[in-house]
């Protein structure tokens, strides 16, 4: 399968509040440093990596202050802005970074407020279409947290908010303060924990944004149990695994990242891929006997 003519418009589209999307996205954060900390090795090269997404149809870019720290975001201005109209940036709150790979979660009504008023200005934009708190904070109740992005979003500064990282129970809890629009908790073919939540999104008409998308262990080695059926087809285990999200759920939006164009182009074909219905529960039985 040619990597260079799939656009993501193959995906469809899924709908977050009001904003329609095409299914396969971009995740920002792989175009920082090692350890998603200071500046990437080529930033040329990630900044052709953003503008290569919009030419292949990618619409809906994930970020977050964190990554980076604030490189990420930065990166996605000086690259992109002025935006196209039909682009939704998302970005995230609520980490603080001490080093790379460091993260320590912060949930006070202050610091969130300040996280959003920073990334407004490094995005360069007068609100922020999904603003998504990275972390609930166990030191900080949640009506805090989620009191203060509910007030951004009475302001015009935030359109839409999300969580990440969380149970059914949580998004209850956080619905009860401010209106939850997307999650996005870890999930792949290998790491399968969140299907609890999954289910309620389906239920809910919640946006389901996986991070880790790509499966990982034996599923993903090129001698694994889905190297047979991505020869066939002529592709990738990894496009194999973010084909497998799109089949899974409407509500899904994979976020494959990469600070590689040629590797960007890989993941937006996947757009492409085609299976049987048998061949889907192959890999789905596959799954199960390797997890």
């Amino acid at each position: 399968m040619s990597t260079a003519v799939v656009n993501a418009k193959a995906s469809g589209t899924l709908t977050i509040g009001d904003l329609t999307v095409n299914r396969l996205g971009f995740g920002a954060m792989r175009i920082t440093g090692a350890g998603i900390w200071g500046e990437p090795k080529n930033p040329d090269e990630a900044r052709k990596v953003l503008r290569r997404a919009i030419e292949l149809g990618v619409n809906f870019i994930d970020t977050a202050d964190s990554y980076g720290p604030e490189v990420s975001e930065r990166l996605i201005a000086e690259a992109l802005h002025p935006y196209p109209k039909d682009l939704v940036i998302a970005t995230k709150g609520g980490f603080t970074r001490q080093g790379p790979n460091a993260w320590v979660p912060v949930g006070r009504a202050e610091y969130l407020t300040q996280c959003v008023e920073m990334s407004l200005r490094r995005l360069r934009v007068e609100r922020i279409d999904l603003y998504q708190l990275h972390r609930i904070d166990p030191k900080v109740p949640l009506e805090e947290s989620l009191g203060a992005l509910k007030k951004l979003r009475d302001a015009g500064k935030i359109r839409h908010i999300g969580l990440s990282e969380v149970k059914p129970e949580e998004i209850e809890q956080a619905n009860k303060t401010a209106r939850v629009a997307s999650v996005q908790n870890q999930y792949n073919l290998s790491h399968r924990e969140h299907e609890e939540t999954l289910n309620y999104c389906e239920q809910h008409g919640l946006a389901f944004i996986p991070w880790y998308p790509v499966a990982a262990g034996k599923l993903a080695k090129p001698d694994g149990p889905l190297a047979g059926i991505a020869k066939l087809h002529g592709v990738s285990i990894v496009q194999i695994s973010i084909a497998w999200l799109l089949h899974r759920s409407k509500v899904i939006l994979p976020i494959p990242g990469t600070s590689s164009v040629a590797h960007l182009e890989e993941n937006v074909a996947c757009a492409g891929v085609e299976l049987s219905d048998s061949e889907w529960s192959e890999i789905e039985a596959k799954a199960k006997a390797t997890s």
